[in-house]
C-alpha cells in the first residue's frame, strides 16, 4: 500500500476565531469539549471526549472575517430535538429543526458565526 492509498483519518478541525476564550467556552459548555492547555502554545486544542474529531482554536488575523468559510462542524446527536431544547436553556438557540431521508437536524452559529450543526443522520435506521 502506498501512502496515497492509504486512509487518513481526519482528528483535528482547526477555527480562526475572534475571542478564543468565548469560542473555547461554546465549545466546553454546549459540546463537552476539554481544553488541553500546552504551554505557550498559540492555539487551544479542544479534545473530544468520544473519540472524535479535536478543534484547535487559532486567534484570527486581523483582517480575516468570521463566519466566511464554506465548512460547517457536524455533531452527531442521537435526539436533536431534546438536545436543541438543553442548549436553549444554556444560551444557545437552534434554528428550525429540519427533517429529511429519516434523520432530523438543526443549524447555529458559534460566537465566530461559524455554521454549526446537530443531526441524527449516524443514528438513522434507513442506510
Amino acid at each position: 500500500m502506498t501512502l496515497l492509498e492509504a486512509v487518513l483519518p481526519l482528528n483535528r478541525l482547526v477555527i480562526y476565531a475572534g475571542d478564543v476564550e468565548k469560542t473555547a467556552a461554546f465549545y466546553e459548555t454546549h459540546f463537552g469539549f476539554k481544553p488541553m492547555p500546552l504551554p505557550g502554545d498559540r492555539i487551544v486544542e479542544l479534545v473530544s471526549q468520544d473519540g472524535g474529531a479535536n478543534i484547535m482554536l487559532h486567534r484570527a488575523a486581523r483582517g480575516q472575517r468570521s463566519g466566511q468559510s464554506v465548512v460547517k462542524l457536524v455533531f452527531d446527536v442521537e435526539n436533536v430535538e431534546a438536545f436543541c431544547a438543553e442548549c436553549a436553556g444554556n444560551g444557545l438557540t437552534f434554528g428550525p429543526i429540519h427533517e429529511t431521508d429519516g434523520y432530523v437536524f438543526a443549524n447555529a452559529k458559534d460566537p465566530c458565526q461559524n455554521s454549526i450543526q446537530v443531526s441524527s443522520r449516524a443514528f438513522r435506521t434507513e442506510r
